[in-house]
């Protein structure tokens, strides 16, 4: 694949990511933003210190400006990672057309990086948690991202390499039980949280978990559909283009000759 396509493809990436960004966004202030004004409201209510000190950033800014920042920027920089991923994998995952290969990586992008990670460390709402820890969690939530990534990655190259010898159905099942099993050692052996209170209602926690695996789904089911129209659309033509011009140089020739 050449610099243009490359560049293309980037840019393409880049928009999708954008417009995943812009969905996502709707989701989340729709869905999430709700259950963070509840559970800022519940540990006011229980907090014993009401002499806090004022508010760098109001609560408005954050769940509008602050909100829409992060999730677009967020957006356009995974689908400018994703589209240079695209560009290595086409034509190295099989007979997977542009679409295919868009909505693969997609897919792969949400489990390895949110959902393997997020059943490990699930996310609590702002308010909840020691504040003591959480640099510590927070490191190991992105320890569990590299992790997983990291053994995709190997699980993929050992599926590759397997092949050849089990066949690609026995290839893929034993790479994926590797990932797995590995994934299982990650989980028994890193440190757990529970610093969720007893009194926080458990109704509210879930239905903030909730919101945000629904925000991780919208952005990259999105940007998996959107790519791959997009990609389709600059790749298909040049190759059914190329091919009729392949076919009228040989009836070309043949008629000359």
């Amino acid at each position: 694949m050449n610099s243009i396509s490359v560049r293309a493809l980037l840019v393409r990436g880049m928009l999708a990511g954008l417009i995943a960004g812009a969905l996502a966004l709707v989701v989340a202030y729709c869905l999430g933003e709700s259950r963070v004004d509840a559970a800022i409201a519940l540990e006011e209510a229980h907090s014993h210190d009401h002499g806090g000190g004022e508010e760098l950033v109001s609560r408005t800014m954050q769940s509008t400006a602050g909100l829409a920042t992060g999730v677009l920027v967020f957006g356009v920089a995974i689908g400018g990672i994703a589209a240079l991923v695209f560009c290595y994998a086409l034509g190295r995952m099989g007979r997977f057309g542009p679409r295919a290969t868009a909505a693969l990586i997609a897919g792969a992008a949400l489990l390895t990086v949110y959902v393997v990670p997020f059943l490990k460390y699930p996310a609590n709402p702002p308010a909840v948690g020691n504040p003591d820890t959480i640099g510590k969690r927070t490191t190991l939530f992105f320890l569990m991202v590299a992790l997983s990534v990291l053994l995709a990655v190997a699980a993929v190259i050992l599926g590759r390499r397997l092949a050849p010898r089990l066949g690609a159905w026995n290839a893929t099942t034993a790479a994926a039980a590797g990932y797995v099993l590995a994934i299982g050692l990650a989980y028994a052996f890193l440190p757990s949280f529970n610093e969720v209170g007893r009194d926080f209602p458990a109704t509210l926690l879930w239905q903030f978990r909730l919101a945000t695996l629904a925000v991780q789904f919208t952005l990259w089911t999105t940007f998996g559909l959107v790519f791959g129209y997009l990609t389709e659309r600059l790749l298909v033509p040049r190759a059914q283009a190329a091919t009729a011009g392949s076919g009228t140089s040989e009836r070309t020739a043949t008629a000359a000759g």
